[in-house]
Protein backbone atom coordinates (compact mmCIF):
# COMPACT_ATOMS: atom_id res chain seq x y z
CA UNK A 1 0.00 0.00 0.00
CA UNK A 2 1.51 3.17 -0.92
CA UNK A 3 2.18 6.15 1.43
CA UNK A 4 -0.55 8.37 0.05
CA UNK A 5 -3.18 5.46 -0.10
CA UNK A 6 -2.57 4.91 3.68
CA UNK A 7 -2.71 8.66 5.11
CA UNK A 8 -6.50 9.13 2.91
CA UNK A 9 -7.33 6.13 4.60
CA UNK A 10 -5.87 7.38 7.97
CA UNK A 11 -7.18 10.88 7.65
CA UNK A 12 -10.38 9.76 7.05
CA UNK A 13 -10.77 7.45 10.36
CA UNK A 14 -9.30 10.09 12.25
CA UNK A 15 -11.93 12.64 11.01
CA UNK A 16 -14.82 10.51 11.16
CA UNK A 17 -13.51 9.78 14.95
CA UNK A 18 -13.04 13.33 15.70
CA UNK A 19 -16.67 14.03 14.80
CA UNK A 20 -18.26 10.84 16.11
CA UNK A 21 -16.65 12.17 19.65
CA UNK A 22 -17.32 15.64 18.86
CA UNK A 23 -20.86 15.44 21.00
CA UNK A 24 -19.18 13.68 24.18
CA UNK A 25 -16.05 16.06 23.88
CA UNK A 26 -18.76 19.22 24.25
CA UNK A 27 -20.60 17.24 26.77
CA UNK A 28 -17.42 16.55 28.99
CA UNK A 29 -16.02 19.45 28.33
CA UNK A 30 -19.05 21.41 29.96
CA UNK A 31 -19.36 18.71 32.73
CA UNK A 32 -15.66 18.85 34.10
CA UNK A 33 -14.56 22.53 33.14
CA UNK A 34 -17.85 24.38 33.40
CA UNK A 35 -15.39 27.55 33.64
CA UNK A 36 -13.58 26.95 31.06
CA UNK A 37 -17.32 25.93 29.21
CA UNK A 38 -18.52 29.45 30.33
CA UNK A 39 -15.65 31.28 29.16
CA UNK A 40 -15.94 29.32 25.80
CA UNK A 41 -19.24 30.54 25.76
CA UNK A 42 -18.72 34.36 26.04
CA UNK A 43 -15.80 34.70 23.93
CA UNK A 44 -17.53 35.39 20.68
CA UNK A 45 -13.79 36.15 18.80
CA UNK A 46 -11.32 33.21 19.36
CA UNK A 47 -11.65 30.19 16.57
CA UNK A 48 -12.87 27.39 17.02
CA UNK A 49 -12.54 23.94 14.99
CA UNK A 50 -15.71 24.15 12.56
CA UNK A 51 -17.00 20.86 13.86
CA UNK A 52 -16.59 21.67 17.33
CA UNK A 53 -18.10 25.00 16.91
CA UNK A 54 -21.10 23.75 15.15
CA UNK A 55 -21.37 21.04 18.35
CA UNK A 56 -21.58 23.81 20.72
CA UNK A 57 -24.43 25.45 18.77
CA UNK A 58 -26.60 22.22 19.05
CA UNK A 59 -25.46 22.24 22.59
CA UNK A 60 -27.01 25.15 22.97
CA UNK A 61 -29.47 25.17 20.96
CA UNK A 62 -30.53 21.83 22.69
CA UNK A 63 -30.45 23.51 26.11
CA UNK A 64 -27.29 22.63 27.15
CA UNK A 65 -25.45 24.21 30.12
CA UNK A 66 -27.81 25.83 32.19
CA UNK A 67 -25.42 28.41 33.89
CA UNK A 68 -25.38 30.25 30.47
CA UNK A 69 -27.42 33.10 29.94
CA UNK A 70 -27.52 34.36 26.52
CA UNK A 71 -28.44 37.84 27.90
CA UNK A 72 -25.36 38.04 29.44
CA UNK A 73 -23.17 37.72 26.07
CA UNK A 74 -25.62 37.85 23.16
CA UNK A 75 -28.11 40.52 23.78
CA UNK A 76 -25.46 43.12 24.19
CA UNK A 77 -24.17 42.15 20.46
CA UNK A 78 -27.37 41.49 19.14
CA UNK A 79 -28.65 45.15 20.23
CA UNK A 80 -25.46 46.74 18.57
CA UNK A 81 -26.39 44.96 15.03
CA UNK A 82 -29.73 46.55 15.37
CA UNK A 83 -27.58 50.35 15.52
CA UNK A 84 -28.59 50.47 19.62
CA UNK A 85 -26.05 50.95 22.45
CA UNK A 86 -26.43 48.53 25.25
CA UNK A 87 -26.17 50.45 27.95
CA UNK A 88 -28.73 52.85 26.28
CA UNK A 89 -31.47 50.39 26.18
CA UNK A 90 -30.77 49.53 29.98
CA UNK A 91 -32.96 51.59 31.64
CA UNK A 92 -35.79 50.95 29.32
CA UNK A 93 -38.60 49.54 30.44
CA UNK A 94 -39.27 46.78 28.13
CA UNK A 95 -35.41 46.13 28.98
CA UNK A 96 -36.28 42.81 31.67
CA UNK A 97 -39.15 41.38 29.11
CA UNK A 98 -36.22 41.85 26.22
CA UNK A 99 -33.55 39.98 28.82
CA UNK A 100 -35.93 37.18 29.24
CA UNK A 101 -37.16 36.54 25.96
CA UNK A 102 -33.32 36.07 25.05
CA UNK A 103 -32.81 33.70 28.53
CA UNK A 104 -35.47 31.77 27.00
CA UNK A 105 -34.56 31.71 23.07
CA UNK A 106 -34.96 28.56 22.06
CA UNK A 107 -31.70 29.18 19.01
CA UNK A 108 -29.53 30.87 21.99
CA UNK A 109 -26.50 28.19 19.90
CA UNK A 110 -27.80 29.40 16.38
CA UNK A 111 -27.72 32.63 17.59
CA UNK A 112 -24.48 32.34 18.90
CA UNK A 113 -22.67 30.69 16.16
CA UNK A 114 -24.25 33.59 14.02
CA UNK A 115 -23.09 35.89 15.94
CA UNK A 116 -18.98 34.65 15.90
CA UNK A 117 -19.45 34.85 12.31
CA UNK A 118 -20.43 38.40 12.31
CA UNK A 119 -23.99 37.83 11.32
CA UNK A 120 -25.41 41.26 9.50
CA UNK A 121 -28.80 42.75 11.03
CA UNK A 122 -30.97 40.76 8.41
CA UNK A 123 -29.48 37.77 9.08
CA UNK A 124 -30.58 38.34 12.96
CA UNK A 125 -34.04 39.77 11.90
CA UNK A 126 -34.61 36.26 10.83
CA UNK A 127 -33.99 34.33 13.73
CA UNK A 128 -34.41 36.84 16.86
CA UNK A 129 -37.33 36.98 18.43
CA UNK A 130 -36.20 40.49 19.88
CA UNK A 131 -36.20 41.61 16.41
CA UNK A 132 -38.95 43.35 15.93
CA UNK A 133 -38.47 45.36 19.62
CA UNK A 134 -35.03 45.94 18.67
CA UNK A 135 -36.07 48.19 15.80
CA UNK A 136 -38.70 49.73 17.44
CA UNK A 137 -36.19 50.92 20.12
CA UNK A 138 -33.52 51.68 17.11
CA UNK A 139 -36.51 54.02 15.50
CA UNK A 140 -36.75 56.13 18.50
CA UNK A 141 -33.71 56.07 19.62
Amino acid sequence: MSQAAKSTWWNRLCEGSYRASTRRLVRDIEAESPGVYSEMLKDLDTPLEPAFEREMVRHLDRGGFRAFAPAETLMPVMLQRFGLEPGSVAGHASYPSLRGNCNACPVAGHCWGALRRNAGVDECRAFCPNAAAFERLAETA
